[in-house]
């Protein structure tokens, strides 16, 4: 089948394209980019007014499932991220049980296919059941489908185990994913601080994140290695990773939209649904990420969402449960905290939303609006207007500080493989 998608304007990192143009699809790939084009198609979308980018991958969020299905599913989610404008999406394997075997991995892809909304590229965890004991056997799990490798939820706290991690997946050609969280200097709900103080809950130290990413990035530079630290939220780390670049270390990292959307006062409005771990951090931080994006030391932007039962939020500030959702208010975030101010802009955000994460991700074939690529396209208004509510929310859970906010930027259709599986209308 033929689509083609009417003037809209295209904005491909790869080439460096922003010019309103047709994108014709056949089947499941790109057959052409160019203006006017007036191929025979069995269907027209007019993108007159609208934007459309490489399809979104969020190389990190957390769909529940298998084990948590009270808060979210594989097609709960899978919708919530297709609304969101998110083409690709990788699950973190902090889940019951564990993705440390094919056979988990299988479950897991096996109900992605039936759902058939988004691709689904899980992360397998780094050792098995996440206990930090036992290194999972990496090539079996690449073979079994795993995209790559990660801690995240429960980091791996043994340096030894961590180097042979990322020496093993390097050598195969991944790499490991680390949540960088010095458990000595993390207990607490929120940033220490004077915000934590008038709360009366104890506060995270922001050295909690600091010295896991400083041991992983000496390892990565010692032995010539490839490391990712996730969820980057405070100055030094953006700092440190910026300055490991330019000696030549092969590390990336990713941030989120609300370590440059809020600070930690936001728990003031918010309270347990602006309670994330890394922590919502000071001003300086929030600036920092800000420049981390403009300048690429932050190479991705991800949701790290995080869905969790409104009973489970309800247990107070203290023990609430870390996490919130964030596929359907990415994008807005960006275009009204980000471009709208004018600190990045539209092929910024296309570097860190689709083409870098394909590229790390080793996605060859998306993350790019080109002759031949698989046609996953993200098509938006940049300029519509409107105050985000619950009933807007798609996902299973409705944890997320963006109620109530008002957001420039909506996503009008989402395609993935030339299928239309989100429409607006």
């Amino acid at each position: 089948m033929k689509v083609l998608f009417k003037g809209g304007t295209v904005i491909d990192y790869a080439t460096k394209t922003q010019d309103v143009l047709d994108v014709l699809v056949q089947d499941d790939k790109i057959v052409k980019v160019a203006k006017d084009i007036t191929d025979s198609a069995e269907k027209t979308i007019d993108c007159n007014g609208l934007y459309i980018m490489p399809g979104m991958i969020d190389m990190h969020c957390h769909l529940r499932e298998p084990g948590g299905e009270h808060k979210e599913t594989i097609e709960t989610g899978s919708r919530s991220a297709v609304k969101g404008g998110f083409t690709s999406i990788c699950p973190m394997p902090n889940t019951k049980p564990t993705p440390d075997s094919a056979i988990v991995l299988k479950q897991i892809l096996d109900r992605a296919k039936e759902v058939n909304l988004c691709n689904i590229y899980p992360f397998s965890s780094v050792t098995v059941g996440e206990k930090g004991e036992e290194l999972v056997d990496f090539k079996s799990q690449l073979e079994a489908g795993a995209i790559a490798f990660s801690d995240d939820g429960m980091p791996v706290e043994n340096a030894a185990m961590i180097r042979k991690a990322m020496i093993e997946t390097n050598k195969l050609g991944s790499f490991v994913s680390e949540h960088c969280e010095e458990k000595s200097v993390s207990k607490g709900a929120i940033n220490a601080g004077p915000v934590a103080e008038k709360l009366g809950v104890e506060g995270v130290l922001p050295e909690a994140e600091e010295i896991m990413a400083a041991r992983d990035v000496t390892i990565a530079e010692t032995n010539n290695l490839h490391t990712h630290i996730c969820h980057i939220s405070t100055k030094t780390s953006v700092d440190m990773i910026r300055s490991a670049k330019q000696r030549g270390v092969k590390v990336t990292c990713e941030t989120c939209p609300h370590y440059f959307s809020f600070t930690v006062d936001e728990v003031l409005t918010s309270g347990v649904n602006a309670k994330m771990n890394p922590p919502l951090r000071e001003e300086k931080d929030r600036k920092a990420i800000i420049e981390g994006l403009k300048d690429g030391t932050i190479d991705c932007l991800i949701t790290d969402h995080a869905p969790h039962a409104k009973e489970e939020k309800a247990k107070g500030l203290a023990t609430a449960p870390n996490g919130i959702i964030g596929f359907e208010t990415a994008l807005a975030a960006v275009i009204t905290n980000l471009v709208k101010p004018g600190y990045v802009d539209y092929m910024d955000m296309v570097r860190f939303m689709s083409y870098r994460p394909a590229e790390l991700l080793g996605l060859k074939t998306r993350g790019e609006i080109s002759t031949g690529k698989i046609a996953d396209l993200t098509i938006f208004d940049p300029n519509e207007t409107y105050t985000y509510t619950e009933d807007m929310i798609v996902s299973k859970s409705k944890n997320t500080p963006w109620i109530g906010k008002e957001l420039t930027g909506k996503v009008k259709y989402t395609v993935v493989g030339g299928r239309v599986v989100y429409s607006e209308n």
